[in-house]
């Protein structure tokens, strides 16, 4: 039994280094060499063995190798312009064509690229698995071409076989051909069957429904079998030369539409039509075949898409060149086939082979390994990486996806791009392999505060960081690690600045709560927003403030701990200097604070109530601390302290509660007016009464606090009243009609009011139109007699009252009401009276006789003009409050001075675009008027209330003495110094990145000027500011340059082995021994003469200290030097250069070869037609017509 070995290119080499070895040794004989015969060495291929030859062994080693055949395919068609669904040209590429190519590619997996042709039509192409390329093939042929229908007639006896069992054959014919088939019920007499779908989908239907047909018809078939090619040419135009036969014989010819890869054409009818129309056909074969051929272009694989082109191009051209050339590439095969009539095809070869020609001339490729884990990093965000790599280098890069498991990139394009692409990749990829991962433990409720809004924050880090990738989790995924990776140093850097900003994020989140009364918080506010905005930029805090309809008095300070409560003190000050605000603290034990708090802050907040609305702040739960802090009114405040401090007795020595429950709209009523029920009740007993606030869950119950028997007795107190208020009557009262309206009007808020505050009483007055005075009261008892008293009172305030006119000229009127009449609503609460403006003159002429700076007498004298009736404002109530208010509208009227500031300063009051005199205005709630520049006047107008003037008058005075002030400064600072100091000086004084310089400039408050590179005085330096100043600068300039006179400069010989160990790493080593000597040192530059001179510059002493240290220094390095190389040669391995060369081998040999036989002769290695260069098209010895044999 014979053995086979195939050899190898690494078994090859083994051999040929044996053979060399052996001839080297010289005493090793040819028979000892074993030397393979040529059929051992190259095994011929297997032959094709017979169809009986089946038990034969399989001969030769070849036969073990099974053929791999690609199952990638690449298919290329045409839809005509007439056939086409969607015509607009516009859109290509961007219309429903490319959305139905992108949904085909999802579903089948197939890749789909398309062009246009320049007659309109769409040209297709199709790449991937060949069942994935017909499932695409098919939709897009349903969804791209447009749908017809047809009928096919067949006997209707064959109906039931086109159904087939359960409906199974048509289901499967539909899908097959992506059609719908509609076929007569039994009971209808037609034998049409419908079709509708594409064109070719119906051909194929027709086909496939026909064949069915025949097969159960009695007539004769035939099946002519011809290569899909000739199926045209049979067919003819538009079908024409198939129908011309069908009518001469009778029989029906069925050809398989182009989209079916079948050769059979079937032949249907009688037997002598069927062979007359057989005869037909294979003559038309016949007579075409002479002119049809088959070729091949051979070119690399990876060229194929080149050649076809961007979305077909190249390919595209051709194929309307000539159309009836078909064209097919197969992946991972270097062959190309073409098939069509013989001139074209020659035509479409040789201009496949000019595009081979130039690719191979100008393209290349080259394949690279990267481990799989770094080539999402390599493509980068969106793939930013390898599209910039791509632009750049005009090449392309596939990077297998992940599914492959595979570590090969392959670049391709040209030579130089795919070179300068390699390299980048490659220096990505190592730099990878540096990188590290770090991961940080972030809070995820910080991870938006980082990133920023919009990204604007975390882009700032990636700019300062761009070789560190940072990527945070998925909000989603509650995760608090925040990955870092890139170059280690890098990481590290980034990690410790992200450190850094959570520290800052963490320290500036500090929070702190001030209780400010609410009248003040318009106050603090300021003028648009002066105050607030200004303590919120110089405390660097943020400061939120409750909505004008919310009844909390809490601000919220935001931001460092310090700056938050520096803000708190600001506020508090402008709280205390508008208001008699006293602040103290009571010392009670932390024991007592939550029973003094209450259940949700009831108690406290009745406390607070009670007094005034003082606030009173516990320390935070844990602190450990006694101290309570009460602020507000100074009477009010020691109010508080003296009840705290007694209810905290009371809670040390016995303290109980008790509930109670009573109707909410009672109340107001058991509180009474001011509060006045509720205190009587606490005088008598001593209990404390707390009523639920407006959030609490039960609005019913009442809470009271204190010893057992003061709770006793204001429970029995409190329930008398609450059973008097359950107890209702109905009353009624006489009102006089004239002052009914004024309880009705506004939609009846008096009564409501009433309502509110007496228990829920109703009060109900007579109907319009009804004369009657009597008036009705329904409610509690004591709610019904309160509720008349309070009646009584406003008809009293009626008939008490008076109309007073305020005479204040229209101009002003504005001014006077407020920002949304928030000045008069004001007046006529704190006097309770009604304020009335006149309707606005919009006509008015100028004003005659003018009133200005307040002097308005309502009083006219005799002989003096009345005042127009714009002008008139009307106050109504009692006559004192009608008086006092008159009084604060006349306070509001704006007065107007003049202030005289020096014209030369007024740009500075000014300001930078008006920031200067705005902050004023808003500061003192003024408006300030400057003259314009061409009056050259020194008169500037404050106009404003009396109360402000006199404020905003002194600060323009104060700013114009700062700003004098500010210019004699100036004119001070102005003084210039110069000297004269040699330039070689220069760097030495300026010292390493200006350090020396910036030291003098800032110990003597000077600025320092060297001369420029051009100037002519090169040893002229200019010192400017106070006199005193710069004249001690120049002392200290003086001084170094009489330091440095004395220095010297002295060369030594250090061996340049030990320079880098003299350095250190980065410098360290040399910059301490500078330090320490307080010598300059100077090594050579690479290149240097000589690279041994070190320059050593000083103070003489210091110089010689120097020099015997780095003397020293280098007697010690260079024995270690020494001592390595010594190490290094004698651990280096034997030269192999004095060994004596290889004999000369003979190359690969082996025995029995074909050319060693008689009359043969060895082939000619030289020969391009016995070995053809690459890319050399060798002619085929002869070519069929019938295209390449097949087995």
């Amino acid at each position: 039994m014979s053995s086979v070995a195939v050899l190898t290119p690494e078994s090859f080499a083994e051999h040929r280094s044996g053979l060399g070895d052996q001839e080297t040794r010289g005493g090793v004989s040819e028979d000892e060499a074993y030397i393979p015969t040529y059929l051992e060495a190259f095994p011929p291929l297997p032959e094709k063995a017979t169809s009986g030859d089946k038990s034969g062994e399989p001969i030769g080693a070849w036969s073990k190798i099974r053929p791999i055949k690609s199952s990638v395919v690449t298919q290329v068609f045409h839809v005509p312009l007439e056939e086409r669904r969607y015509k607009d040209n516009s859109q290509f590429g961007e219309g429903e064509e490319a959305k139905v190519c992108l949904d085909i590619m999802q579903k089948t997996g197939a890749h789909i690229e398309l062009s246009l042709a320049k007659d309109q039509g769409l040209s297709i192409m199709v790449t991937g698995k060949l069942d994935s390329v017909m499932k695409a093939r098919k939709e897009i042929v349903a969804r791209l071409q447009t749908q017809a229908s047809a009928t096919v007639a067949i006997p209707k006896e064959h109906h039931r076989f086109v159904i087939g069992k359960n409906g199974e054959k048509l289901q499967e014919l539909e899908l097959k051909t992506a059609t719908k088939i509609n076929i007569p019920r039994p009971d209808d007499p037609s034998n049409q069957i419908k079709i509708t779908g594409t064109k070719e989908g119906i051909e194929k239907s027709r086909h496939e429904i026909l064949l069915i047909s025949a097969e159960q018809d009695k007539q004769a078939v035939e099946r002519i079998n011809l290569q899909k090619v000739f199926h045209p040419f049979i067919a003819g135009a538009y079908n024409k030369v198939a129908q011309e036969i069908m009518q001469e014989t009778g029989a029906r010819i069925n050809i398989p539409p182009p989209s079916i890869n079948k050769d059979e054409i079937f032949i249907i009818g009688e037997k002598e039509p069927v062979a007359q129309a057989a005869t037909r056909i294979r003559k038309i074969y016949e007579e075409k075949a002479k002119s049809v051929t088959v070729a091949e272009v051979t070119a690399p694989a990876w060229l194929h898409r080149f050649i076809i082109g961007k979305k077909g191009q190249n390919i595209g051209r051709i194929t309307q060149q000539l159309p009836k050339v078909h064209i097919e590439f197969t992946d991972g095969e270097e062959t190309i086939t073409l098939e069509g009539p013989t001139e074209e095809v020659q035509i479409a070869q040789t201009q496949i082979q000019d595009i081979i020609n130039d690719l191979l001339t100008r393209m290349d490729y080259t394949e690279i390994m990267v481990e799989q884990k770094f080539h999402r990093h390599l493509i980068g965000k969106n793939g930013a990486n390898i599209n910039r790599i791509k632009e750049q280098y005009k090449v392309s890069v596939r990077i297998p996806p992940d599914n492959e498991k595979s570590h090969l990139i392959r670049i391709e394009g040209e030579p130089q791009g795919v070179q300068l692409a390699k390299k980048e990749l490659l220096e990505m990829a190592v730099r990878m392999e540096n990188e590290r991962t770090k991961d940080l433990i972030i809070e995820q409720r910080l991870h938006r505060s980082i990133i920023g809004q919009k990204g604007e924050k975390i882009k700032e880090v990636r700019e300062k960081f761009p070789e560190v990738i940072i990527n945070f989790p998925d909000p989603a995924q509650k995760s608090d690690i925040v990955q870092l990776r890139g170059p280690k140093n890098e990481v590290e850097k980034c990690g410790k600045f992200l450190q850094k900003v959570i520290a800052d994020l963490i320290e500036n989140s500090y929070s702190v709560s001030t209780p400010i009364f609410k009248q003040f918080h318009k106050n603090i506010i300021g003028r648009g927003g002066a105050n607030i905005k200004k303590i919120r930029e110089e405390t660097n805090t943020k400061i939120d403030l409750p909505t004008e309809n919310s009844n909390s008095e809490m601000i919220l300070i935001t931001g460092k701990k310090a700056n938050c409560e520096a803000a708190r003190d600001r506020i508090l000050s402008i709280q205390r200097e508008l208001a008699n605000i006293k602040e103290v603290d009571v010392s009670i034990p932390a024991k007592l604070h939550n029973s003094l708090i209450g259940a949700k802050g009831r108690l406290v907040r009745s406390l607070m109530e009670d007094c005034g609305g003082v606030h009173i702040h516990f320390p935070s739960e844990g602190s450990g601390s006694d101290k309570v802090t009460i602020r507000g009114p100074v009477e009010e405040v020691e109010k508080a302290r003296k009840q705290l401090l007694q209810l905290a007795e009371e809670k040390q020595i016995n303290n109980c509660t008790v509930e109670l429950h009573a109707r909410p709209e009672y109340h107001k009523f058991l509180i009474g007016r001011g509060g006045g029920n509720i205190r009587r009740v606490r005088d008598r007993t001593g209990a404390r009464i707390i009523f639920p606030a407006a959030d609490d869950r039960d609005q019913e119950l009442i809470t009271i606090v204190g010893k057992e028997e003061a709770i006793k007795q204001a429970h029995k107190e409190l329930e008398i009243l609450i059973q008097n208020l359950d107890n209702v009557i109905e009353d009624f009262m006489i009102v006089d009609p004239k002052y009914h309206r004024h309880f009705v009007a506004r939609r009846g808020q008096v009564l409501r009011e009433i309502a509110e505050e007496y228990g829920g009483v109703t009060v109900s007055f007579p109907r319009t139109g009804v004369q009657s005075d009597r008036v009705m009261l329904k409610g509690a008892k004591d709610c019904v007699e309160a509720a008349k008293r309070r009646i009584l009172e406003i008809i009293g305030d009626l008939e008490a009252q008076v109309t007073l006119e305020c005479v204040i000229p229209q101009k002003f009127h504005r001014a006077v009401m407020g920002l949304k009449g928030g000045k008069v609503q004001q007046i006529t609460r704190d006097h309770d009276v009604q304020i009335k403006f006149p309707e606005r003159d919009e006509n008015q002429g100028p004003d005659l006789h003018p009133q200005e700076n307040g002097d308005l007498n309502p009083d006219l004298r005799e002989g003096e003009q009345a005042p127009r009736k714009c002008d008139v404002i009307v106050v109504s109530g009692r006559k004192e409050k009608c008086e006092a208010a008159r009084e604060a509208l006349l306070a509001l009227v704006p007065v107007t001075v003049n202030v005289e500031v020096p014209f030369d300063l007024h740009r500075y009051i000014i300001g930078q675009k008006g920031s200067g005199i705005r902050k004023m205005m808003e500061e003192y709630e003024v408006n300030i008027a400057v003259p314009p520049p061409e009056q050259q006047s020194d008169i500037i107008k404050i106009t404003g209330l009396t109360a402000n003037l006199e404020r905003a008058q002194t600060g323009i005075l104060e700013r114009v003495r700062e700003l004098q002030a500010e210019q004699e400064d100036r004119a001070l600072r102005g003084f210039k110094l110069t000297m004269s100091v040699d330039p070689k000086y220069h760097p030495k004084i300026i010292g390493r990145k200006g350090a020396v310089i910036s030291q003098i400039r800032k110990d003597h408050d000077v600025n320092i000027q060297f001369p420029d590179k051009g100037d002519e005085n090169q040893d002229m330096i200019t010192i400017t500011g106070y006199e005193r100043n710069a004249e001690s600068a120049k002392a200290a300039v003086m001084k170094i340059v009489a330091d440095l006179e004395e220095m010297v400069s002295e060369d030594i010989t250090l061996d340049h082995r030990v320079h880098a160990r003299i350095i250190g790493g980065r410098g360290k080593a040399i910059r301490k021994i500078m330090e320490e000597f307080k010598v300059d040192i100077r090594f050579p530059p690479p290149g240097s003469d000589d690279p041994n001179r070190v320059t050593v510059t000083g103070l003489p002493e210091h110089v010689d200290n120097a020099i015997d240290h780095l003397l020293n220094l280098e007697e010690e390095y260079m024995m270690a030097i020494v001592e390595s190389e010594t190490m290094a040669a004698y651990m280096k391995p034997p030269s192999r250069v004095d060994e004596e060369p290889r004999g000369s081998t003979r190359g690969f040999v082996v025995r029995d070869a074909p050319w060693n036989a008689p009359g043969n002769k060895a082939p000619d290695v030289s020969s391009a037609e016995e070995f053809p260069m690459f890319g050399t098209v060798v002619a085929p010895r002869q070519a069929s017509a019938w295209g390449p044999r097949k087995f």
